[in-house]
């Protein structure tokens, strides 16, 4: 290998070695890959944010755009009033809920998908009185699954897509993909519904759903202010930084008739007020010591003190690559800014009571979180959680519902006779959704899941720069070594497991970057037809079943169902196994090699 090379293969394992690791957000490690890949001159300074201004990037945003104007617009929501009933047999509550998640996700951004049908999922479990890890996993594979069926389903096709454009001169177009891909969701969702519900941990299937995941009832006690007491007329706020101290937290008080659970800080503290505490029994114990105030016997466990007109409790999920993630209730300062107290945390099905305000903050985490009732909701979602109650249905949108899927579908038509490329089709279309409120303006660049937009923008200049140096030649010879005297399409599921097993420690779309052009190369090599192994690359790279962090949705689900680390193998190997016998020859007869 010459220098370039050598370079080029040292900072690219550091880039998987950290996406692997997982402590640095992947967009900052692809950046700083960029930036080193342009101070040792493999990528010229001038096309360093090309990437920035590709059509794979452009279309990614604009899908999600559009995905969000679908969810405003009423249009799911038509679809999901039908899938809110209780089903009796588990295979076919797992089976119509995957279904609906994989259809989803073949027109929309599948973590998008999820999202909106994660907390139908968790309801309908409640009433039907079964663990929502039966249903959770299934729903983030399938919509998983449906993302391959088209262009716009997932990232990666839209790169693969557009990398064709750049080597043949024409990309794939929107449904080049539902043959194959059609196959493997229709087969992989039977699989789940069927019989890959059964291999999740029957430790996990066991849980029955509870009206909450995290439950405070034990933890929750009222304390009496004494009429000799010292703390009269001390503001509350002086009193509440003596029980953060504690690990107390005080989250309303019922003075006479009166309770108070908003603005709790502004408030000075009277003669017979009644605290409304969260606390363990040993805080609680020390914290009535110290203030000497009265325990109210007989009261613990009452939950519903915490709600009122104006203030409500509501659980939320922490989504990976939010701003929360790695940040604490502490650090964002949410109680004084906004007056919300954090009153439980749940990772992996572990409930957290201790020292809340401390506890660094991970993807998957389940939040229980108490604050203003009208602007809980918008400030939960603006912080990148995803409120787990199930949304109040916008069915009296219809109007709106036709004119979404009308807008949406004169895009798609555009796109497929030719009319327009496939990034303007869309992106008109987006400005279409603005121009009629359908996607408000304030809302258009909160949608855009920039870390995605910026990982690949800093990728695409870096995946060249491997083609460039012959890293890729490289790449191709190595595995080529390895299936030395297998056939072309031996060859052909090789690329299809190596993707697959990098799309499991690492960002689906990086996947798609890297390995396009080795199979590229090894298609040339081998002197067959590039587009079956781009269809290769195209399965493998979006089939992240073995991890929690190989897919975002993998992640989501990982708190609210109580899943451990070790529990997605059990379904997804087996899943992927299945997929890899049955996408290899339905490449090989759609794009014969």
């Amino acid at each position: 290998m010459n220098q370039e090379q050598v370079a080029i293969f040292s900072i690219l394992a550091g880039i998987l070695a950290l996406f692997a690791w997982g402590r640095i957000r992947y967009d900052v490690v692809a950046f700083m890959g960029l930036i080193l890949c342009v101070f040792f001159h493999l990528v010229p300074a001038q096309n360093a944010f090309s990437g920035f201004s590709h059509p794979a990037t452009i279309t990614v945003a604009v899908v999600l755009i559009l995905s969000r104007g679908l969810a405003n617009s009423g249009a799911v929501d038509l679809v999901v009033k039908y899938v809110m009933f209780t089903v009796k047999r588990v295979s076919l509550h797992v089976a119509v809920l995957s279904g609906v998640s994989a259809l989803f996700s073949m027109v929309m951004n599948n973590v998008g998908a999820l999202a909106l049908l994660m907390p139908v999922g968790i309801e309908s479990s409640k009433k039907a009185k079964r663990s929502p890890a039966v249903i959770l996993m299934p729903m983030s594979f399938a919509s998983i699954l449906g993302g391959l069926v088209t262009l716009i389903g997932t990232p990666p096709n839209i790169i693969i897509a557009n990398f064709r454009a750049d080597v043949k001169g024409e990309p794939f177009t929107m449904f080049d993909f539902s043959p194959v891909g059609g196959v493997v969701a229709i087969a992989g969702v039977a699989f789940i519904a069927l019989a890959g519900w059964r291999m999740i941990p029957k430790k996990r299937r066991a849980r029955i759903a509870e009206e909450e995941l995290i439950t405070i009832d034990d933890y929750i006690t009222e304390i009496r202010v004494p009429k000799d007491s010292k703390l009269i007329g001390v503001p509350m706020r002086e009193l509440d930084q003596q029980a953060e101290k504690l690990d107390v937290e005080i989250v309303g008080l019922v003075r006479g008739k009166r309770r108070i659970l908003a603005a709790l800080r502004h408030e000075e503290i009277n003669s017979g007020d009644i605290l409304i505490v969260e606390a363990g029994p040993q805080e609680l114990d020390k914290f009535v010591s110290e203030t000497k105030l009265e325990l109210v016997t007989g009261d613990k466990g009452k939950a519903s003190l915490l709600r009122s007109e104006d203030t409500t409790t509501m659980e939320a999920v922490v989504q990976s690559r939010s701003r929360m993630e790695g940040q604490t209730f502490t650090s964002l300062r949410l109680k004084n800014r906004y007056g919300i107290h954090l009153l439980g945390v749940s990772r992996q099905g572990t409930p957290i009571h201790r020292r809340l305000p401390q506890v660094r903050f991970r993807g998957g985490d389940v939040l229980l979180l108490q604050g203003d009732s009208e602007s809980l909701a918008e400030l939960v979602s603006s912080l990148g959680c995803l409120p787990l109650a199930t949304r109040r249905l916008n069915l009296g949108t219809g109007k709106k519902a036709g004119l979404a899927v009308g807008i949406f579908a004169v895009a798609i038509v555009a796109a497929t006779m030719g009319l327009a490329s496939l990034p303007i089709a869309l992106s008109a279309a987006a400005i279409a959704m603005v121009i009629f409120n359908i996607v408000p303006v304030r809302d258009v660049y909160r949608e855009i899941d920039w870390p995605v937009v910026v990982l690949l923008g800093a990728m695409i200049p870096i995946g060249g720069a491997l083609e460039s140096t012959g890293g890729t030649e490289r790449i191709a010879e190595a595995i080529l070594g390895l299936g030395a005297n297998l056939a072309p399409a031996l060859i052909l599921a090789l690329i299809l497991i190596v993707t697959m097993t990098l799309s499991d420690v690492m960002n689906n779309a990086a996947t798609a970057v890297v390995m396009s052009p080795v199979a590229v190369s090894i298609a040339g090599q081998l002197g067959v037809n590039i587009d079956p192994f781009l269809m290769a690359v195209a399965v493998g790279a979006s089939c992240a079943f073995l991890t929690p962090i190989g897919h975002q949705n993998n992640t989501l689900i990982m708190g609210p169902a109580g899943y451990k680390f070790g529990d997605y193998w059990r379904m997804g190997l087996p899943l992927e196994i299945l997929i890899t016998v049955l996408a290899v020859p339905m490449i090989l007869v759609v794009w014969p090699l």
